[in-house]
């Protein structure tokens, strides 16, 4: 199943005051490697912008005026991310959003047991330690010199890379179709862990080990 790394941009932090969704950035990913399928739009919130999320995105109400309501591009978004797995940083806030919206337009809410929360899966890799976007791409040096201010698609970019850190995965560019060895459990009470199974090495494995050190190690390297 193909991923989408997703993210919003609000007028305001809380849906439940009443506010609205101004940008939306949808990357998706195959086997954790982004493909040229990607969903973006700037939307009228139709409403005015918070002075403190102005000063996290930078979009003004004149900007936003001019763009398209949520009800033109639902069905688009909809159908960019059904039946794909959501990645999200701090899924909580961006689902409240994209579900007050739909719910406004009568339409079915976004299940989060289909979400990854890399917000969640970084508190339990890494308890006590900052966990913000920026914080994670500076642990995983992870270039964010381009986030000068929060935009949906340059935010989605930078989190595919962290999410990939995060899953402990280096190597995107591998082929992951066999990843049975690989487990991630999510579930509703946000007690999100990666593990990977430990895979132990069959007789015949460990005499052709010992067969080795016999053969290579007789000189002692170090005298």
């Amino acid at each position: 199943m193909n991923e989408v790394v997703l993210d919003t941009e609000t007028t305001g932090l809380s849906a439940k005051e009443g506010h609205r969704i101004v940008e939306i950035g949808c990357v998706e990913l195959e086997n954790l490697i982004p493909t040229k399928n990607k969903f973006h739009c700037y939307l009228n919130p139709e409403r005015k912008v918070s002075e403190k999320a102005l000063q996290v995105h930078g979009y003004t109400n004149e900007f936003l005026s001019t763009q398209k309501k949520f009800i033109d591009v639902v069905d688009d978004f909809l159908n960019f991310i059904e039946n794909k797995k959501l990645i999200i940083h701090n899924a909580e806030f961006d689902l409240s959003h994209l579900n007050n919206e739909l719910a406004i337009l009568g339409k079915k809410k976004i299940s989060s047991e289909n979400v990854v929360d890399t917000l969640a899966l970084a508190r339990d890799k890494f308890p006590g330690s900052p966990i913000s976007l920026d914080a994670l791409c500076k642990r995983y040096k992870i270039d964010n010199s381009k986030r000068t201010q929060h935009t949906a698609l340059i935010d989605c970019d930078l989190l595919s890379k962290v999410y990939i850190n995060l899953l402990d995965q280096k190597e995107p560019t591998l082929n992951l179709e066999n990843r049975e060895n690989d487990k991630l459990v999510i579930d509703a009470n946000k007690n999100n862990l990666y593990f990977k199974k430990v895979v132990k090495p069959t007789i015949e494995e460990m005499k052709l080990h010992k067969n080795y050190l016999k053969t290579n190690l007789k000189k002692n390297y170090f005298s």
